[in-house]
């Protein structure tokens, strides 16, 4: 949009290239000093005006003259910064655009030499060239002659006139040959070291190596177990996400006042077999049975437990227990149970007890879903063999796969193996009627 009709402008073109004549790339950028008001015109002006190379390396800008009339504030000059593309220092400097002069070439009016002034004015007629216009005949020579005139008495020296304000800063001068190297200083001690040249750590200065403190408010990765010498100060009782939350609080809100595995000496139990009704059931010589346990904690797994109501005789060979992970992955094993005896070795009719297996090797096992499998060898006519805890249900097949999740609970493989599989198909367990128990310590 142009500017309101009557405003005095003067438009100013130029024309960048390089030494072997090829266009510059780049940009002229024009600033008045501050706002800039026509109030006959009701405008204010402001900002810079840039005024882009075209492939030709020229520029055209029509900005407002400098001595407009009617213009607040007056007397002040633009500052034109050439930034053009591969210069090594383009320069900044100050001019002033006379509506007297409507057009105006920037090569005419702008510094080429770093020790003229900063505020360069527009190139209009000489006064020569005024004083031919006003009637003067004669050469530049005799016109020159007729300006002097009797040297005048020495006057009086004037009063010191008050400080002018500070001028703009003038473009930055180029870079200066690098002056010799210093002697190195001598350093008599840094924190009890004394010698030429101390390389200090970390530790020297009493401060922390970097990458092992935890900062309060940056984002960071911390890895490794991490233990804390007392118990983090924190609420009894959370009550926001981001609040800390003590074992002690956790365990109590996860069995609200019930016991727990733990509090029998084990990690993980496959239910509570205090709650609702149990009945001993015989395990069958030959399948496969599985039940899910929840491990709620990381823990360090020795063994295998379960409960026999009774047990009339031992185990044959073939006999094996093992633990798999929630993708039926085997990652840990009891030995063969005929000859890794039960502890207690034996357990008779005239009374249960808990009975379990040892692994071959303890295993750290990270909280989550591990499936208990195992398949017992026994002398099925004499009803040798443990007759085991399980769930009592009054339905012939009981859910193991409940909510949303899929998660079989328990179930039975009919074909059994002579040892512990490396892996078991989860899918293709069969549901079966009876959850044993079965917990991990």
């Amino acid at each position: 949009m142009p500017l309101p009709e009557g405003i005095p402008t003067v438009r100013v073109t130029g024309r960048f290239l390089t030494p072997d004549g090829q266009p510059l790339t780049g940009q002229v950028v024009w600033r008045a000093p501050a706002l800039i008001t026509f109030g006959a015109y009701e405008v204010i002006l402001g900002g810079p005006v840039t005024a882009p190379l075209d492939a030709t390396g020229a520029f055209t800008v029509e900005v407002p003259a400098t001595d407009a009339p009617g213009m607040n504030p007056a007397g002040w000059s633009y500052t034109v910064a050439e930034q053009l593309a591969g210069v090594a220092m383009n320069r900044v400097y100050q001019v002033l655009l006379p509506a007297d002069t409507p057009e105006a070439d920037l090569a005419d009016i702008a510094p080429t030499n770093p020790t003229t002034p900063n505020y360069v004015a527009v190139h209009g007629d000489s006064a020569y060239e005024v004083a031919v216009a006003a009637g003067f005949a004669g050469t530049v020579a005799q016109w020159l002659a007729s300006l002097v005139g009797l040297q005048g008495a020495k006057g009086d020296t004037g009063a010191t006139g008050p400080q002018g304000p500070q001028g703009p800063q003038g473009p930055q001068g180029p870079q200066g040959t690098e002056g010799p190297a210093g002697a190195p200083g001598v350093v008599q001690s840094v924190n009890g070291k004394s010698q030429a040249e101390v390389v200090l750590t970390a530790a020297d200065v009493g401060a922390e190596a970097a990458g092992t403190t935890v900062t309060l408010t940056t984002t960071q990765t911390i890895t490794g177990l991490k233990t804390f010498s007392a118990v983090p100060s924190s609420s009894a009782a959370p009550t926001t996400a981001n609040h800390l939350a003590r074992k002690s609080y956790v365990d109590a809100a996860a069995f609200a006042g019930e016991w727990s595995p733990a509090d029998h000496g084990l990690a993980a139990w496959a239910f509570d077999p205090a709650l609702g009704q149990s009945t001993a059931l015989y395990p069958g010589s030959g399948p496969i049975r599985v039940t899910a346990v929840m491990l709620r904690a990381a823990a360090t797994i020795n063994r295998i437990v379960w409960f026999a109501t009774g047990y009339a005789g031992g185990l044959l060979t073939g006999s094996w227990a093992a633990i798999y992970n929630s993708s039926g992955t085997r990652v840990a094993a009891t030995g063969d149970m005929s000859t890794a005896t039960y502890e207690p070795a034996e357990v008779h009719n005239a009374g249960g007890a808990t009975i379990n297996s040892p692994l071959t090797a303890a295993y750290s096992a990270a909280a989550g879903l591990y499936y208990v499998a195992w398949r017992l060898q026994y002398n099925t006519t004499t009803g040798d063999g443990p007759m085991l805890l399980a769930a009592e249900s009054g339905a012939g097949a009981p859910p193991n796969v409940f909510g949303y999740t899929a998660v079989r609970r328990f179930g039975v493989y009919t074909t059994g193996a002579a040892s512990a599989p490396a892996s078991i198909t989860l899918s293709s367990m069969e549901n079966g009627a009876n959850r044993f128990w079965v917990a991990l310590a």
